[in-house]
């Protein structure tokens, strides 16, 4: 049986993930459950119990690093092992950097405590039980960690530095047989943008982004999956997100251009 964590399980794609990993090894899989909703998790792992996994629910704060030792500790009372862990949890930010006022600078750090530190704790608590089953580790972190996104400043520097951490974490656990696979999504036809930041440290609300073309939370999982199967180093989902990236060595300011292309009018720096 694989056990397989996975944190921001709530709802998204996190909560696609552990579906479509029900569905697909049944009870061959126990699925270790984590976010701060606890009422929608418990929701989740009812959907998945009903595809024949074995599931744990955990309310867990990823911004916590002693809730994060706590999850992986659970994983390993109850079922002994841990096989994969999936850094899904994250928060969305979009304010223009120059909008920010100096006394709300404060979540900047937060954003970073959830989406850096809380992949990096989770990681140290579970690296020695994934070593021991040469297992794998998964970073979702997003297509404005490979190019920076205007408007979304405090987002970026929090996923460049998950695009980094865990680039040098694959070299060191190479060795070591624990694969470790970061997914760049772009946009995604989820509600995290609407309760990210905004300028003043509150829930935007709405999204900044233009999603006329959003991709699906199943295919978005699905991509994942496949690269957390196939232990691929990374995952770009979409022609753009790869045309981006190689036209960033080429002609940085075209990429710059597209960037802001993607930005809603009433949200484009002035």
């Amino acid at each position: 049986m694989k056990i397989i964590v996975i944190t921001g399980a709530s709802d998204g794609i996190g909560a696609e993930m552990a579906r479509q990993l029900a569905q697909t090894h049944g009870a061959g899989i126990a699925l270790v459950l984590a976010a701060r909703n606890e009422a929608r998790l418990r929701e989740v792992a009812e959907q998945c119990a009903a595809l024949g996994a074995q599931t744990l629910v955990l309310k867990t704060d990823v911004a916590e690093q002693a809730q994060c030792r706590r999850l992986m500790a659970a994983a390993i009372d109850s079922f002994g092992r841990i096989d994969a862990l999936i850094n899904n949890a994250g928060m969305s930010a979009q304010a223009l950097f120059a909008d920010v006022k100096a006394d709300d600078l404060g979540w900047y750090e937060q954003l970073m405590r959830i989406n850096l530190w809380g992949s990096v704790w989770c990681t140290h608590a579970a690296l020695p039980f994934l070593k021991q089953s040469r297992g794998s580790i998964v970073a979702v972190s997003s297509l404005a960690g490979l190019i920076g996104v205007p408007g979304r400043t405090a987002y970026s520097a929090s996923k460049f530095a998950m695009t980094g951490f865990f680039e040098a974490l694959r070299a060191e656990l190479k060795g070591a047989g624990v694969s470790v696979t970061t997914a760049f999504p772009g946009v995604v036809a989820t509600r995290t943008r609407y309760r990210g930041f905004n300028a003043a440290g509150v829930a935007a609300g709405a999204s900044g982004l233009k999603e006329d073309d959003a991709m699906s939370v199943s295919s978005c999982a699905r991509l994942i999956l496949q690269g957390l199967a196939r232990r691929d180093r990374e995952v770009v989902m979409t022609a753009k997100g790869k045309l981006g990236r190689w036209l960033k060595l080429l002609a940085p300011a075209r990429v710059e251009a597209m960037a802001l292309a993607a930005l809603k009018n009433e949200v484009k720096p002035r």
